[in-house]
């Protein structure tokens, strides 16, 4: 006994111990990628074989369900034979193979970098890592393969759950990111200015609030600081939280910038102005000031230059780039989308939670039949 709680206070035992837990945690992720990506070659190699028996056989309507049997049959222990997840699998190959005919030796025109990729300028290795699951999700939500290949990029650059790939499909993030008017080009050096556009988005989505009516900004960026965790999350990989009203003095003046972030990519601090009327030339004066005394206050010699980001409720795009023009501050002009709460009257008429379980357990066999992406 007492051996044993020698060895448990021992310092080099526990360094030792805990350096082991993580190196098997990180045997046991290598593997789960392993395994990840030898089961989506299948599934590839499958989908491509499924597509040409399809044109070339005359076996009738009913031959994929035979095939889900016999392979159910034959390998009881694994998933991903059924006869749904076997259409999927065949919409997923001629999702991304549609655009050009590669045969059957699809795995192999993948690995030749002088063939053009079925994926669409995604490496082999992003498009066989990302999970199926994820890559469901994506299959469901995108009609077109650029739109899908951004979602599996940033699947993989960033370690996106499913809940929040699931959140930026709903949010349409590959429509918004890159779209804030900006001077970036102008006024940042290059890496900086082109990663700074594509990190700023347009329109940010504020549905997670729960704001009605009249409110002012004070109000508005008190709700986003209470709901930082899921304004982090619309802001995107790589903002993090500095503060909200944080005090800058200047000369014998202070000022409150609404909000303060840094970005870990960027290297700069981001200066957030809100703004709950429709955007006005004038809004650039302020921010600007928040700007350079950050940069004078804050900003590192390590820092690259600090950008300004106003959200405003509604802009003239046209006029957003020419205040721009008279600014020599970087900064990027987006504007933001409010859900409003709904009228008790509408809510009265919409079915129950019991309502809706009632309708999906009746129908709850058709669809594992009949379901279909769209």
């Amino acid at each position: 006994m007492a051996e044993n709680i020698t060895m448990a206070s021992n310092s080099d035992f526990k360094s030792w111990v805990s350096q082991l837990k993580q190196d098997i945690r990180s045997a046991q992720i290598r593997a789960a990628i392993k395994v990840n990506t030898e089961l989506l070659r299948l599934y590839w190699r499958m989908g491509a074989d499924i597509c040409e028996k399809q044109k070339s056989a005359s076996w009738g309507d009913g031959w994929l369900k035979e095939l889900s049997r016999e392979l159910m049959d034959e390998f009881p222990d694994m998933k991903g034979f059924s006869y749904r997840n076997l259409k999927y699998i065949r919409q997923w190959y001629q999702f991304y193979n549609k655009l050009i005919a590669i045969g059957q030796q699809v795995v192999a025109q993948l690995e030749s970098a002088n063939v053009q990729q079925p994926v669409a300028q995604i490496s082999e290795d992003i498009f066989f890592s990302v999970p199926w699951g994820h890559h469901l999700y994506i299959l469901s939500q995108c009609k077109d393969v650029a739109r899908a290949v951004f979602y599996l990029k940033q699947t993989v650059e960033n370690g996106w759950s499913r809940a929040v790939l699931l959140n930026y499909l709903d949010t349409n993030l590959y429509e918004r990111q890159g779209k804030a008017v900006n001077n970036f080009n102008r006024l940042l050096a290059n890496p900086q200015s082109e990663l700074a556009a594509q990190t700023l988005k347009d329109p940010y989505n504020f549905d997670f609030l729960t704001l009605d009516g009249k409110y002012r900004e004070r109000e508005l960026e008190q709700a986003l600081t209470h709901n930082v965790t899921r304004f982090l999350l619309e802001l995107g990989t790589g903002f993090a939280f500095v503060g909200s009203q944080i005090q800058l003095q200047v000369g014998e003046d202070t000022v409150y910038p609404d909000l303060l972030f840094y970005h870990l990519e960027l290297r700069c601090y981001v200066v957030v102005e809100l703004k709950v009327t429709k955007f006005k030339g004038e809004h650039l004066g302020q921010l600007g000031v928040y700007v350079s005394a950050v940069n004078h206050i804050k900003k590192k010699p390590t820092d690259n230059p600090t950008i300004g980001l106003l959200i405003c409720k509604t802009k003239n795009n046209v006029m957003a780039q020419y205040a721009l023009e008279s600014t020599n501050q970087p900064i990027g002009i987006s504007e933001y989308q409010l859900s409003r709460l709904m009228p008790e009257n509408i809510q009265s008429q919409l079915p129950t939670i019991e309502d809706i379980e009632a309708t999906l357990s009746d129908k709850l066999d058709d669809a594992d039949d009949n379901s279909t992406f769209h």
